[in-house]
């Protein structure tokens, strides 16, 4: 699967060279392409097999993705005080819990790029569960409440890769987050 439109669009606004994390990175289709583009890709997700499978691909195309088994939905937050990232993407992906704590991954400078599906999605199946799904502006409440500058949002039907109700969100960290 092609990466998404969205990361295509607002992948440039990270810094040049910089790192990023894939979070929750199920195939690795962003980590692949963010590596293409020349960044520091470190890739994580749940699924040990998915994050073989990713390295097999990345080694076949010449790229170095670090990639690391975690467990994102444990009963405490997997990411060492001070981890920061030049960028951070999420993408189909929500628990909520841990979603006011994803900003602190930020360093100053970093773009969070976010995308997944909201309670409107329900109308075309899975997931449908309302704890997988966004709230109506819940990314730009997320935005707003950790201090982060909304550089692009949008929330809306998309009819590609498959027709889906999502939100996205683009910002930058523009103060340290403690």
């Amino acid at each position: 699967m092609p990466p998404s439109s969205w990361i295509v669009a607002h992948a440039k606004r990270i810094p040049s060279s910089g790192t990023v994390l894939d979070y929750a990175c199920g195939s690795g289709r962003h980590a692949l392409y963010l590596a293409r583009l020349g960044y520091q890709v470190t890739a994580v997700d749940q699924d040990e097999q998915m994050l073989a499978l990713l390295m097999e691909q990345a080694a076949s195309q010449g790229l170095i993705i670090k990639t690391q088994v975690m467990d994102l939905e444990g009963p405490t937050w997997p990411w060492a005080s001070g981890t920061q990232f030049d960028g951070v993407i999420v993408t189909n992906y929500l628990y909520r819990p841990y979603l006011p704590k994803i900003p602190s991954l930020l360093a100053i400078g970093g773009v969070l790029l976010y995308e997944t599906f909201t309670q409107a999605h329900a109308q075309f199946g899975k997931p449908s569960n309302p704890d997988y799904l966004l709230k109506d502006q819940e990314l730009m409440h997320l935005a707003q409440d950790q201090g982060l500058e909304v550089l692009a949002f949008e929330d809306l039907q998309i009819s590609s890769p498959k027709p889906a109700c999502v939100q996205r969100l683009c910002a930058i960290q523009i103060q340290l987050n403690v």
